[in-house]
């Protein structure tokens, strides 16, 4: 695409925050994993490349390495904590590994001008950043010099203005380091000269065209779970090829209170949208039950998921693409972006293609979106608020909300849970502060005192995050007063738990969601 930005991902967990920073400064752009960006290169044409991290040491044998062609192609690169390494590496630097790391906020001393500074950074000037290296430039190449320095890393920054090549030690992407965006974007507008003139109508007009172009006259089949993700598909592709497209709604019982009724009334009624509505409760619940395990309940599901969607394809009849709603950190966590070698957080039972029976192609138009663009970009198609702005809801469903083992009991026990909190929530004008809010089902049982008798029930633990993106998140700071009432209402209307704590773990340590 003209006037973008190339990411070439050496298998960092928040590899997709530098496109997301791209895209936040007007400029369209794509990443390849470093093992196939040689090939790509030439029919993108970059107009600037940026060099990821990743977990591999560069001084390490066989370590990924970028392509020689881009430091050939004339165009600037910006190379990021491993990127700035494999590049110094590269181009007749050295990088070892000393005795002090740097991992967490640290502080640089700006030492010197340079255009990736301009109007952010001034010289003598100390700031915050997010550093997360083990290795360490410690000689930089021919005309190179540094332009910032860390405690633990003397070429925190270096500069080649006449080559426009540059490398950060630390991470401007992440939000820990606070003027970050502002360097990534002097990079895309001042260095590499493009206008900041793409939008999120601009990914509508890209998507639509390459769904056409991709499906041509095929029939697609649309994995719809009645979440923001997969019903801004749905829109995007009815849009993009109408009634070549036909959703499947499959009911795993697994839903919150009286969602499965609402999928099917809005895609019937309100969009016009060809479903059909498999009720597979029974099948997805009898193989649940008793299990504890949270990979085999995912698993498990995604195994059921695509026994039933081979099924529906079959009745359906020549169908030839299973849509999903998936985004980047459902890929992220599961294995790397386009095949790079990020280390597996956690399967996900949506991600990872289709067993070759099934004879359908995967069709994934929000792989390298975020949450809240998808949500952007449904209201670029017209869809409804309270559609676009639902919290999100796992694809596994409340499986992974009842920790320990699924039942049929525990599920309606959380559901009632679950319901109250949501409500509170609303009644308190809070839904929109809050970026996930749910209740989690713990698999124990504490004593307690209703009406003078003695209760032996379970613990229900309230979980309620803020973020932006879903790769990070804080815990959201309820009042007391609010956590109290929710409490009080659950214990006295919901029969089977009898104490209610708050869940104040942010992520990273933790995930958002429990399993």
């Amino acid at each position: 695409m003209k006037n973008s930005i190339l990411i070439i991902d050496f298998g960092s967990q928040v590899t997709q925050l530098i496109a997301r920073r791209v895209r936040e400064a007007g400029v369209y752009s794509e990443i390849v994993p470093f093992n196939s960006a040689a090939e790509k290169l030439p029919g993108i044409n970059p107009s600037g490349i940026i060099l990821s991290g990743g977990p591999a040491s560069v001084i390490g044998d066989e370590t990924p390495r970028a392509p020689e062609a881009v430091f050939e192609m004339g165009v600037p690169v910006l190379g990021i904590c491993y990127g700035q390494q494999t590049m110094c590496a590269q181009l007749g630097g050295r990088v070892e590994a000393p005795d002090h790391r740097e991992f967490g906020r640290a502080e640089v001393d700006v030492v010197a001008d340079c255009a990736l500074f301009d109007g952010v950074w001034e010289v003598g000037q100390r700031d915050q950043v997010w550093m997360s290296h083990g290795d360490t430039v410690t000689a930089i190449p021919e005309g190179f010099t540094a332009v910032a320095t860390s405690k633990g890393a003397p070429f925190a920054v270096i500069a080649n203005d006449e080559k426009k090549f540059y490398g950060a030690q630390f991470h401007p992407e992440v939000v820990h380091t606070p003027r970050g965006a502002e360097l990534i974007s002097n990079f895309v507008h001042k260095i590499c000269g493009l206008p900041g003139d793409w939008t999120m109508a601009s990914f509508k007009e890209q998507a639509i065209e390459s769904i056409r172009r991709e499906v041509g006259d095929g029939k697609v089949i649309c994995g719809l779970s009645g979440g923001v993700d997969s019903s801004v598909a749905a829109v995007l592709i009815h849009e993009a090829i109408g009634d070549q497209l036909t959703c499947v709604y499959v009911d795993n019982g697994l839903m919150r209170a009286g969602e499965s009724e609402q999928v099917v009334s809005l895609f019937r009624d309100q969009y016009n949208i060809p479903l059909i509505h498999r009720d597979a409760s029974d099948l997805f619940l009898d193989a649940l039950e008793g299990q504890d395990d949270p990979e085999v309940k995912r698993k498990t599901i995604g195994r059921i998921f695509i026994d039933v969607f081979d099924e529906e394809a079959s009745k359906i009849g020549g169908a030839e693409f299973l849509a999903q709603g998936t985004l980047y950190p459902d890929v992220i966590e599961s294995v790397s972006f386009a095949g790079g070698p990020s280390v597996t957080i956690k399967s996900h039972h949506n991600v990872g293609g289709l067993p070759e029976r099934m004879n359908l192609k995967l069709l994934e138009p929000f792989r390298e979106l975020f949450k809240d663009e998808v949500r952007a970009l449904g209201r670029e198609l017209g869809m409804a608020a309270e559609l676009i702005d639902r919290h999100p809801f796992p694809g596994p469903g409340l499986a992974i909300r009842v920790p320990g083992a699924v039942s049929r009991d525990r599920l309606d026990i959380l559901r009632k849970a679950d319901t109250i909190y949501l409500e509170e929530i609303r009644n308190a004008g809070l839904y929109n502060e809050i970026w996930q809010a749910f209740a989690v089902l713990l698999p124990v049982r504490t004593v307690g005192v209703m009406g003078d008798g003695r209760t032996y029930e379970y613990v229900c633990a309230l979980r309620a995050v803020t973020s932006t993106d879903g790769m990070t998140a804080d815990y959201y700071p309820f009042s007391h007063d609010f956590l109290g009432r929710v409490s009080t209402r659950i214990i006295n209307e919901v029969q089977g738990i009898n104490r209610v704590v708050y869940d104040t773990t942010s992520k990273p340590p933790g995930t958002i969601e429990w399993e």
